[in-house]
C-alpha cells in the first residue's frame, strides 16, 4: 500500500468527532461562565431578601442579551452555544422526570386535583387564543400558554424545544413572563385583606398564579405556614401537568412536522428521545427504583443545565426583535395572566 494512499473514512471518524467536540468546547464554556454569574446574582439576592426573587434562570438569559447587544459571538463560539440552546436544554428536559412521583398525586385529593387541571387547561386554551388574537406566532402563543398556565420559565424551557421554538422566541417570552412574576410575588398579598381571603384560600390562590415554586413561597410567607404549605402543595401539583402537556405538544408537534414532510413516521420518531426518558425517569421515580437520595442532587443538576441553556438562548437573541414585538408580548401576558387570577379567585371561594 502506498504510504501517500489517502485515509479510508473509518479512520477518519475518530479525528472528526474529536475535532466536533473541541469546536463546542468554547462556547459551551462561555454559557457556563454566563449561567455561574447568574447563580452568583441569584445567592446575593437571597442574601439580601432571602428569597430570589428573580432567578438565575431570568438572569442567565438577561445577561446573555445583555452581551450579545454589544458583542456578536463568532463563528468560534457558535456551536458550543447551540449545543447549548438545543442539546442541554433537552437533557434538563429529561432529567426532571427523576423528581417526579405520580404518588404525589394521589394523595393531594381528586377534587383539588381535578380542579388545578381545569384551571390549567382553560388557561393554556385562553392564552393561546388571546396570543394569536393579538397576531403573535403560533410558536410564541404556546410558550406564552405554558409559561403563564404552568410554571412560568421552566415551563418555557420544556416546552421551547419541542416546538422548535428560536431564541427571540424563547427570550421574548420568558423575558416579560419573568417582569410579571415578580410583579405577581410583590402585589398578591395585597389581595388578601380586599378578598377576605383565609389562610387556605390565600396558598391555593397562591399556588394557582405564581410562576415558580421560590416565588410562591415568597409571596406566602408573609400570611403564614398554613399558606406556604398549601402554596407550595398547589405548585408542585400545577409543575406535574407540565408532564402531560410535554407529551401532547411532542405528538402534535410531530405530525406538523410529518404532514408538512409528508411522511409515515413511527412512534419513537414521533416522540423525541428527552420525553420518552422523561417518563421513564418518573416511572422509575414513581416505583422508588431511583431513590428519594438521588432527586436532590439530580434537581441541582437539572437546573444548572437549565440556566447554561437560557445563557445560550440570551447569547443568540436579536433585542431589536424583542422591541418589534415587545407591546403585542406584553399585552399577551398580562391579559393571561389576568384571566388566570379570575378563575383562580373564583375557585377558592368555591374552596371554603
Amino acid at each position: 500500500m502506498s504510504q501517500n494512499q489517502a485515509s479510508s473514512p473509518a479512520d477518519t471518524k475518530p479525528a472528526t468527532a474529536v475535532s466536533r467536540i473541541a469546536a463546542l468546547i468554547p462556547g459551551i464554556l462561555l454559557c457556563i461562565l454566563v449561567a455561574g454569574v447568574s447563580a452568583l446574582l441569584e445567592q446575593a439576592e437571597l442574601g439580601v431578601f432571602e428569597h430570589p426573587y428573580v432567578e438565575a434562570l431570568v438572569m442567565a438569559i438577561l445577561l446573555g442579551m445583555a452581551l450579545r447587544s454589544f458583542w456578536k459571538p463568532g463563528p468560534r463560539w457558535q456551536a458550543g452555544i447551540a449545543f447549548s440552546a438545543k442539546q442541554l436544554l433537552e437533557v434538563a428536559v429529561m432529567l426532571l422526570g427523576a423528581s417526579i412521583s405520580f404518588a404525589a398525586i394521589a394523595a393531594s385529593g381528586i377534587a383539588l386535583l381535578a380542579s388545578i387541571a381545569a384551571v390549567v387547561v382553560v388557561a393554556l386554551c385562553v392564552s393561546f387564543g388571546l396570543s394569536r388574537l393579538l397576531g403573535l406566532s403560533t410558536r410564541l402563543s404556546i410558550l406564552i400558554a405554558c409559561g403563564n398556565s404552568i410554571c412560568g420559565n421552566s415551563a418555557i424551557a420544556a416546552v421551547a424545544p419541542i416546538i422548535g421554538a428560536n431564541s427571540d422566541e424563547i427570550a421574548s417570552s420568558i423575558s416579560f413572563t419573568a417582569i410579571l412574576g415578580v410583579m405577581m410575588v410583590l402585589g398578591l398579598p395585597l389581595l388578601i385583606p380586599l378578598l377576605q381571603l383565609s389562610a387556605t384560600q390565600y396558598g391555593i390562590l397562591a399556588g394557582l398564579t405564581v410562576y415558580a415554586v421560590p416565588q410562591v413561597l415568597a409571596a406566602t410567607v408573609p400570611a403564614g405556614l398554613v399558606s406556604t404549605q398549601i402554596g407550595t402543595l398547589v405548585k408542585l401539583m400545577r409543575v406535574l401537568m407540565l408532564g402531560p402537556v410535554v407529551v401532547g405538544l411532542s405528538l402534535v408537534a410531530s405530525r406538523w412536522q410529518a404532514d408538512a414532510k409528508k411522511t409515515n413516521l413511527g412512534f419513537f420518531r414521533l416522540v423525541p428521545w428527552f420525553i420518552l426518558g422523561f417518563l421513564a425517569l418518573a416511572t422509575l421515580r414513581s416505583l422508588e427504583i431511583v431513590p428519594a437520595a438521588v432527586v436532590g442532587p439530580v434537581t441541582k443538576i437539572t437546573g444548572f443545565l437549565t440556566v447554561v441553556s437560557m445563557a445560550a438562548l440570551g447569547l443568540g437573541v436579536d433585542v431589536r426583535v424583542l422591541a418589534n414585538v415587545g407591546g403585542r408580548v406584553t399585552a399577551a401576558v398580562t391579559l393571561s395572566l389576568l384571566l388566570l387570577l379570575g378563575i383562580s379567585i373564583a375557585l377558592v371561594h368555591w374552596f371554603k
